[in-house]
């Protein structure tokens, strides 16, 4: 993929923040999302790709856009598997929290792993720690070997779980061992890539989350140099059912161990993501007399280039915004 497409898909990862961002703390997720994936289907028009979405908003009959399988971009090459999750964090923009993000991750047609939505277990480290984690390690030997790669104390270790019911095992475990841990409510993916950033407050990313996210953190980290392991987990009385579609999109071990080169085949990778709220790894949107200030994180696997770009937007000249399709909820 040529490099200059990092920025067009910066530009992608714009749109759906700031249509998202318009919804922070108005209590409606579904609006908010409508918003973020309208703005970013109509960006991706604009796009020089033949792309194919292989993780998005769900099936044909369940998104009316950006479902897996869509194709999108204006159909000129190259031809590219597209990762996306418009508005990662529904209830954190509902409830002016912080880490939503909207972001993308790219590669070449056929390299990135067609994960249903549903749930995974994970974990995610940052470059020091590539090779020492494994999934079916004890919680005790990762954080050991963690710590050893690191140069810090267990104690100094920080581990991010999503709160939740399942994980009071996980939670007791860490806690055991001496580890710190923050717990999240929503949104996965920021503190997944953040585990690969020294300064970001986060070492380890463990736990049960969404797989589509997995795979769009699994892309984040091929970029940096880091490490992600991951199983899916078919759970409850849709289990039956996750495991036929995993069949139809090609994965046929459902307890297979997923490796960070499984889920993401491919050493030519580009992700993008753009703050909406403030999170572990951006700033979200702010506002200034019909401006507005984003910052997006650009990262390229094949040269190794991150990049934080900061955008002042005057919203009146951008024509995307005059699209009575995004409901920016301008009162």
């Amino acid at each position: 993929m040529e490099r200059e497409l990092a920025l067009e898909f910066a530009r992608v990862t714009e749109a759906a923040a700031l249509a998202a961002a318009r919804w922070v703390g108005k209590g409606d997720k579904e609006a908010a999302d409508d918003a973020a994936v309208t703005a970013m289907r109509v960006m991706f028009d604009t796009v020089s790709i033949d792309g194919v979405v292989v993780i998005g908003e769900g099936e044909m009959d369940e998104a009316p856009m950006l479902f897996i399988g869509e194709r999108v971009g204006m159909g000129v090459p190259p031809e590219v598997d597209i990762a996306v999750d418009p508005l990662e964090g529904t209830n954190i923009v509902a409830k002016g929290g912080t880490g939503a993000i909207a972001v993308l991750a790219a590669a070449p047609r056929g390299t990135v792993l067609h994960a249903p939505d549903m749930y995974m277990d994970k974990i995610a480290v940052g470059p020091e720690c590539k090779g020492r984690i494994f999934l079916d390690a004890t919680v005790k030997e990762n954080l050991h070997q963690a710590a050893k790669a690191l140069h810090k104390l267990i104690s100094e270790i920080t581990v991010v779980i999503l709160d939740r019911p399942r994980h009071e095992n996980i939670i007791e475990e860490v806690r055991r061992a001496g580890a710190r841990i923050k717990l999240i409510n929503d949104g996965d993916v920021s503190p997944g890539v953040a585990a690969a950033y020294a300064d970001s407050g986060v070492d380890i990313l463990m736990g049960i989350g969404g797989a589509p996210e997995g795979v769009i953190t699994a892309a984040a980290l091929k970029c940096m140099g880091g490490d992600f392991q991951a199983r899916l987990c078919p759970e409850g009385e849709e289990a039956e059912e996750e495991i036929r579609r995993c069949h139809e999109m090609g994965i046929k071990d459902v307890e297979r161990l997923f490796t960070i080169d499984e889920l993401i085949q491919s050493e030519d990778v580009i992700f993008v993501a753009t703050g909406i709220t403030d999170s572990f790894l951006l700033k979200g949107v702010r506002y200034h007399q019909r401006r507005a200030v984003t910052e997006t994180l650009v990262m390229r696997s094949l040269s190794g280039t991150i990049r934080h770009i900061s955008a002042d937007h005057h919203l009146d000249k951008k024509p995307l915004f005059k699209d009575k399709r995004i409901k920016l909820r301008l009162d």
